[in-house]
């Protein structure tokens, strides 16, 4: 076991210390170290430290607030051994057990396809980062995790790395961890913004780039404020918006920054794929996805989720 202490102003240094002794009694060998200065350096930082001083040829990564399972290892192990190039979650409980139910009901529910399909949704790495278990060539392969500090989301670009250098995703479907909320959590120190351009950034170069003209779905908010971030020659692969509303069905959408353009706003029905959807999922009751089912397009091919 190999903990870092990033400047905490609590007991745990002490408390460490008295588990140091507990656990050698066991057999278990355990290494701590940690940030005497007044500020921390972040998670990122603190998990690369915490890598770097341990010695095993899998990577467990464990938040001091959550609850590891009595199982999770053992499953966990046996999957990496033989996928041994893949970042390994699995499920999860959460706890309050009524915070964050949207979240928890996706991250959950995602088939083998989808952890490689819904890859640009706000909920951020299919795979949820308190799950993760690897072996340690993963994360030597990937650099170890972004140490900018406070507000960076070091595991969406570590997920993202990983996946741009032929990464595989692996979910062991059993609940093995219980995932704490609470308002201190430090997903809650994470810039919306930054999250949103990394995403945006992923999906213009990975997907945009292999599409020569594609739909957004929402004529909306969340759908204009996507057309506006693209780069330039992204915005003019757009041949049409998509919506359900009948206020906003057979009009037209011009551009502040572009006025002589207008671009179709359609009926869902309507639509041609490719498609970048920007509509929340689990929103709607389900008519939202009744409608997309409906079309019977193919996730990952004729549409994408930006949600």
């Amino acid at each position: 076991m190999s903990v870092y202490d990033d400047a905490s102003t609590d007991q745990t240094w002490e408390m460490l210390q008295e588990w140091r002794d507990k656990l050698y009694s066991t057999g278990i060998r355990f290494t701590a170290s940690r940030n005497q200065s007044p500020e921390p350096r972040g998670v990122g930082y603190a998990k690369n430290r915490s890598v770097e001083q341990s010695t095993g040829d899998f990577l467990c990564f464990q938040d001091v607030d959550d609850i590891m399972l009595p199982d999770r290892i053992l499953h966990q192990y046996e999957a990496a051994k033989e996928n041994t190039n893949a970042i390994v979650g699995c499920g999860f409980h959460r706890l309050p057990t009524d915070s964050t139910v949207r979240f928890t009901r996706w991250a959950n529910s995602l088939d083998d396809q989808q952890l490689y399909h819904q890859l640009y949704t706000s909920h951020g790495p299919t795979l949820v980062m308190p799950t993760w278990f690897c072996a340690r060539a993963v994360f030597d392969r990937v650099g170890g995790f972004s140490e900018e500090g406070k507000g960076i989301p070091e595991d969406l670009i570590f997920f993202y790395r990983h996946l741009d250098q032929d990464g595989k995703l692996y979910k062991v479907p059993e609940c093995l961890l219980v995932y704490r909320y609470h308002q201190s959590a430090t997903t809650f120190s994470i810039h919306e913004n930054a999250i949103w351009s990394i995403r945006l950034e992923r999906l213009q170069k990975q997907v945009l780039n292999t599409w020569p003209k594609f739909s957004i779905w929402n004529a909306g908010k969340q759908g204009r404020r996507l057309y506006r971030c693209l780069q330039p020659k992204f915005q003019d692969r757009v041949v049409a918006f998509c919506d359900v509303d009948v206020k906003k069905v057979g009009k037209t959408y011009s551009p502040p920054h572009q006025p002589a353009r207008l671009i179709p706003i359609l009926h869902f029905r309507d639509v041609k794929p490719p498609v970048i959807i920007c509509v929340k999922l689990d929103l709607t009751g389900g008519s939202f996805e009744e409608n997309l089912k409906s079309l019977k397009l193919r996730e990952g091919i004729d549409y994408i989720h930006f949600s």
